[in-house]
């Protein structure tokens, strides 16, 4: 592993036929795409949520949160669990269903450029910048603690909790151990 004087590392993934790339510290682990269990009025995004090691994850389909169509999952299809801290400073774990893994790359700070700006019709907070590699392909960094909405991660919360319900009475208790 390089080290930090040298920059930088991000894992990068693919949607569709771009490239996307997450600083590598924020990623916890990576699963191949396995069932999750949906949760009712979610948005079509939020697949539903897994328990990780007894942690309930959400888990969102980073494909149809930009907006891209749906597609059917490949043996290729990962979920990257990525740490998110909100704007209070809470942490979280997440996942995220990409298309397939790309490569780990190291990027200097200086070789990061600005997003362009779009105007204040579209979000793009989200993205961290964009990065070339090889002089003929650009990858998109992007910042996980923007990449999803405040309304994402009180969903996520929610999700939490409803499934730790469902599990605490699965179990034969109840949450606050009530019997």
């Amino acid at each position: 592993m390089q080290a930090a004087a040298d920059g930088d590392q991000y894992l990068t993934f693919t949607l569709g036929e771009e490239e996307y790339g997450v600083d590598i510290l924020r990623v916890q682990e990576i699963k191949g795409w396995q069932r999750v269990t949906p949760i009712p009025n979610t948005p079509h995004y939020v697949k539903g949520v897994i328990n990780l090691r007894g942690t309930i994850v959400p888990v969102i389909d980073l494909r149809e949160r930009f907006g891209m169509s749906a597609q059917e999952y490949s043996k290729f299809t990962v979920v990257v669990m990525v740490r998110v801290v909100s704007a209070g400073g809470r942490e979280r774990i997440m996942g995220l269903v990409v298309d397939a893994l790309s490569e780990v790359y190291t990027f200097q700070s200086e070789q990061i450029r600005p997003a362009p700006e779009f105007g204040a019709a579209l979000r793009t907070n989200f993205l961290r910048g964009l990065a070339t590699v090889d002089d003929n392909k650009m990858v998109i960094i992007l910042d996980v603690d923007e990449l999803l909405s405040d309304e994402d991660l009180a969903i996520a919360d929610d999700q939490s909790r409803i499934a730790a319900v469902v599990r605490a009475d699965s179990e034969g208790g109840t949450e606050n151990g009530n019997d």
